[in-house]
Formats: structure tokens, sequence, C-alpha cells
């Protein structure tokens, strides 16, 4: 047995102060009989011995009581191997706050269960030691120490959130915290369903502190999830069938059955479908949305799916421009074939300049611009259309009929893209069509008859460099590119090898080819528009920004209001959302007032997998260097704390004892006389 406090045993000297007063509170004078009195003489012996037995037990017991009383305040305990931790203690409690924890237990929900435990374990710890409650939503106020009580009160206010965190980084927010305090032993717990997506700690180093993870179990459920969706094309496109896909998948060992998928489209709900999916695998289904006008959309893809329901619901948005702005540099006069392409189509803005008059602060303001017929590029010129394709513009080059290839070679360098050769004037004939290419993708129905393609008397070869990432979207009959695809940046780079002049090339006779060609290279983008954002996951949105000089206040406004950060990106603005949205629906991105956006957050899916690693499977994993605490068997959790900290503590016991021997000195003196 050892002790925690051993300098109290110093009290155990006050034992002398009862046997001090006993001996002289009994001394007795020495008395003398006469024989007419014996008889007195012969009770007054028998009374005496008993008075003297029972002034030794009283004695005995008014010692034990105090000396266990001393022992007591000693603490004594029984060690139970090396762990038994004197001094100040820091102890950081992490309790899971995930939509899993909702999952029941015996009828009760795993995140009062969690709730429970923690306070137990914070029972089972002094006064004088300090706490830290920490939660998936990593708040500010969760990142210091504070006291028992305080600590007890904190957990009262945990609610489910929609945030999730990787065990990983739940332990070095504990650490982090720990290690800026002054205590002698840091013990971390953790209180979780350790799910198998969320349970990454590996690598841990770290011996000073100590570990302890808390499994809870509870009742295996099965879920459905809608994962993700996402359009086929880059940009969606305004009256057309535009196909989407959603992604659904079944996270439990049975096979689903007759799973509805709806969409839901202003207030309408539209049934997609019923689907089976297999056990612990996924499906993904199309269907076509038909958009009929512009602006920003939301839309909402469901499913119905008991008894876990927060991915069950996807949400959606984009956005239709009201005009595709497309911008021709001439050399000299502007082409009649492309202007008539874009000709009675209201959707379609075109601006011709000429190259000598270009207003290069406006290029940004333009989803395609077409090269018409250069023969020389200057180096402004050159350095404007980097820019430009950087920041996700779409570029067509008709090379000139005289073009100075030194010059146009220049250009090509800078966008990273193949390099002109020498001009030759064999007429080609182009022999092959990329139609898996989003250019020609869902174009025709049949390419392999009925489709007059291009031929050009006139063409320039092209270098062939792996480095340039060309895509072929029109070839000639010998393999050499007729025209080609670059994505730089976030945008695109279209090369045509022959000048767009009727003369030396009739692509502009072939309709079937150049008009869809055009309209889908102006919707073309390096980059696809997102069109759903992740709570917790995505907390940066990238936005065009018409005056960034100017000191602009942007506004986030839906089931939450606030301001985002803001830092400038060129022409863009990078608003930090910093975990402000916690719940899922649309959000408006405002300027005074004014819609700019519309943006939709889902849950994290992350949590979708139930799969959790029980007792056995914890300890198989991570016993070597933590705890895993089983508390299958429902015994108090406070005790069992107590007793891997400070072993069996025994002071309780020396209390009893203590009011053992004090009643039983009460019970002498009461009924001893009788």
């Amino acid at each position: 047995m050892n002790f925690l406090y051993p300098s109290f045993l110093w009290a155990l000297l006050a034992l002398l102060i009862p046997i001090i007063i006993h001996l002289f509170y009994f001394r007795r004078f020495k008395k003398v009989y006469f024989t007419n009195v014996k008889y007195l003489k012969e009770i007054k012996e028998e009374t005496s011995s008993r008075n003297k037995l029972k002034n030794f037990l009283t004695l005995l017991m008014r010692l034990l009581a105090l000396a266990f009383l001393i022992f007591a305040f000693a603490q004594p305990y029984i060690p139970q191997g090396d762990n038994i931790k004197k001094g100040t203690k820091g102890i950081s409690l992490f309790v899971d706050n995930s939509f899993s924890m909702n999952a029941l237990s015996k009828d009760v929900p795993l995140i009062t269960k969690a709730k429970d435990k923690a306070r137990a374990i914070i029972e089972a710890y002094s006064p004088e030691d300090k706490f830290q409650i920490l939660t998936n939503d990593f708040e500010g106020r969760h990142q210091r120490m504070v006291d028992k009580d305080v600590a007890i009160s904190m957990l009262e206010e945990i609610e489910i959130s929609p945030s999730v965190k990787s065990l990983n980084q739940v332990i070095n927010r504990q650490k982090q915290t720990l290690n800026s305090q002054l205590i002698d032993h840091e013990i971390i717990y953790l209180l979780s369903d350790f799910q198998e997506s969320i349970t990454q700690i590996e690598g841990i180093t770290d011996t000073l502190a100590e570990y302890n993870l808390i499994p809870l179990q509870s009742v295996q459920e099965k879920n459905v999830s809608i994962d993700s969706c996402w359009f086929e094309a880059p940009v969606p496109m305004l009256n057309q069938a535009n196909k989407v896909y959603a992604k659904l998948t079944n996270y439990s060992d049975e096979a689903a059955q007759n799973i509805r998928l709806s969409l839901i489209e202003n207030g309408q709900s539209r049934p997609l479908g019923s689907f089976d999916i297999e056990a612990n695998s996924s499906i993904v289904q199309d269907f076509n949305l038909s958009i009929l006008k512009t602006g920003w959309q939301e839309m909402q893809i469901e499913i119905s799916d008991y008894p876990v329901q927060f991915d069950d619901k996807y949400l959606f948005a984009y956005n239709i421009d009201e005009k595709i702005n497309i911008l021709i540099l001439n050399s000299s006069a502007s082409s009649k074939y492309l202007n008539a392409a874009f000709n009675g189509l209201d959707y379609f803005q075109v601006n011709n300049q000429n190259t000598n008059r270009v207003d290069y602060a406006q290029f940004k303001n333009f989803d395609l611009i077409i090269l018409n017929d250069l023969n020389t590029y200057s180096s402004g010129l050159t350095a404007e259309l980097k820019q430009y394709t950087d920041g996700g513009g779409n570029l067509l080059i008709f090379p000139g009929s005289s073009l100075d290839i030194t010059a146009a070679n220049y250009l090509t360098n800078q966008l990273g893209i193949n390099n002109f050769q020498e001009k030759s004037t064999t007429p080609k004939t182009v022999g092959s069509i990329n139609t898996d290419e989003f250019i020609f993708n869902n174009v025709f129905e049949r390419t392999d008859q009925n489709v007059k393609l291009p031929t050009a008397s006139t063409s320039y070869s092209l270098t062939n460099f792996q480095r340039s990432g060309q895509q072929k979207l029109l070839s000639f009959r010998d393999g050499s590119a007729y025209l080609g695809k670059y994505t730089k940046g976030d945008g695109n780079v279209y090369l045509c090898a022959s000048p767009i002049n009727t003369e030396m090339n009739d692509l502009v006779r072939n309709a079937e080819i150049f008009i869809p060609m055009l309209y889908k290279m102006s919707l073309s983008s390096g980059r696809k528009q997102q069109i759903a954002y992740t709570i917790g996951k995505d907390d940066l949105i990238e936005v065009e920004a018409s005056d960034v000089g100017s000191e602009i206040l942007y506004k986030i406004s839906g089931a939450e209001e606030f301001i985002p950060g803001q830092v400038s990106n060129g022409n863009k603005k990078l608003l930090d959302l910093n975990d402000n949205i916690t719940e899922a629906g649309f959000y408006d991105l405002k300027l005074e007032d004014k819609k700019l956006g519309a943006y939709a957050f889902n849950f994290n899916r992350k949590e979708s997998n139930l799969n959790c690693y029980n007792v056995e499977e914890l300890e198989s994993r991570f016993g070597e260097t933590m705890n895993v605490i089983d508390q299958r068997d429902e015994t108090s959790l406070a005790s069992f704390v107590s007793s891997k900290d400070s072993g069996t503590v025994m002071w309780r016991w020396c209390i009893i004892l203590v009011l053992i021997f004090l009643g039983i000195e009460a019970l002498l003196l009461r009924f001893w006389q009788r």
C-alpha cells in the first residue's frame, strides 16, 4: 500500500494525546478497606476491573478512529502497474457530436451516452485538475482549460453538429491546448463511435500523454446516400437537354431495393425513377435537365431512406449567363462568315475589334476570343491573351494567310501550345472527328456517314510536342492535327492549322461542323462550374470582381447571414466562409443587397459510411499506444478511471472504518453500564 500524500502521516503523533489524557483522567488514589466492609470490597474490585476493560476498549476505538481519519487524509491506495499519477493533471475530453452520434444504443442516442461518460470521467478527478472539452466544431471557447464545474456545464451545451473532423485533427488540437499548460500529466480521452472514415490516428509518437479510447456502439443501421451530382458538359447549355449524373451508394451489407430518386425544381417534384443497389456498392444514374431560362438556378435531388437522412438530399446551383459575349479580333475587315454564324441568335453578343484599337481591359468580359486571320501578334497582345486564358477564357486561333511564323511562335510559346512550321499548299482533307471531347460530343447522331468534312488547300504543319497536352478535335487523313485543343490555366486554346479564308479552307461552308463548333467553344471552360459545396470542406468561394481595387463588401445570406473574409486574387475575389455555414441549403452572394450568385451547400458525406471499429478492432490497431476502455459491462466508469490513474483507492474505506470505530465507542459508553 502506498499513500498519495504521505506527509499527513506525521499527524499519527496526535495519537499520544488521547493516551496521555486516558492515563491522567483514570488515575486513582490507593484505598484501605476495613473488615466490616469485606463484602463491599469484593463488589468494588469486580466493578473496577470491568471499568478498566471498558476504558481500554474506549481508548482503543478512539485511537483507531483518529488513526484511520489521518490515513484518509493521506489517501492510501494499492498500486496497479506503473500508471499512478501524482501532481496536477490536464484532462482533454473529445466528445464526438457528428451526425452518426444520433444513432441509438438501447433507445438512447450515442451523444447522450457520450456526455454521461464524459461527466463520469470528470467526476473521477480532483478539483485541482484542469479540463478541456472539445467537439467537432472546434469552437474558440473549447481551446482553453477550465475547472471541474465549468467543464461539466460545457458538456450540457454539446449538440449534434454537421462538422466532422478526423481523429488525427482532434488529437493535434488536444495536444496544442495541453502543451500550453503548466501541468504534470497530460491525459486524452476520445469518446466516439469510431467510424472507419474518421478513425485516422496512426503514427502517434508522443509518449508524454496518455491516450484513452472509449468506443460507443450503436444498433447497426442501413444507409443509402446521394454522394454527388454533376453535369456532363463543362457548362450547362440553354434550351438544351443537359445530361446530369447522380452517384448513389448503398453502405449496408444488404441490397437496397426500389430506391426512388426525385428532382425538385421550383417547388415541383419530378420522379426520376426507382433503382436497386447491391450491398456495399454504388451506381451512377443519369437524367436530362432542360434549361429554359437564364440566370441562377437552384435544384435539388432526393431519395427516401430511413433512418439516416442527412445525406438523402443533394442541392446544386448553377448559372446560365444572360449573354455569351464573343470578341473577334481582325487585322482588317471582319469575317462575314463568323458574323453570320452568330447572326440572329440573341443569346450571343458579338463584338468585332481591329487589332490596332483593342481594349485589353475588356478581355475578361468575353467568353470566347477569336483571332481572325492575323499575320502577326504584338508582345502586348500576347501577354494579355496569356492572362486571359490563364483566368479561364477561351481562345480560338485562325492563322493568317501570310503568317509571320516567328511572331506567331512567340504567342504559341507563351501559351504553351504547339508551334507553327512551314506553310503547305498541298490539299488535305479532314479524316476524323473526336466525338468523345465536349466540342463535338452529342453533336452528330452518326459520324460514319453523311457528314461532310472540311478540306484545306493551304495549311501550316504543327509541331507535336507531348508536353503541350494537345487533344485533336479534327485530324487530317495523314493523322496530323487540323484543329487542336489545349487546356491552359483555367481556360482553353483552340488552334486551327488552316486560315479561315474560304479560298484556302472550306470549314465555314460545313455548317454542321462550323456552327456547333463555335457554339460549344464559347461555352467551354477549362474549369467546370462548381455546382455544389460541402459544409466544413469548401470554405473558399472564388468570384469575379468587377472592381477589385475598391473597398467592396460581400455578404452571404441564407439560413445564416454573415460577412465573409475576402482576399483579392488578380481579377477575382476569394471569399473565406470560415465555417460560418452549418445548415445545408442555398445561400445568396450579395453586394449592397444585389444578388450576384447562388451557392448550394450540402452536409459532408464522410459519415455516410456507418461502419465502425469495435473494441477488439481498436485494440488490435491501436492497443500498443492507446488504452481502449471497454464499457460494455456497464461498470462504473468513474471508479475505473480513478483506479487507472490512482490505483485502488482506499480512503473511502478509511472513512467507513472511522465511522465504525466511533459507533463502537458510542455503544460502549451507552450500554456497558447495563
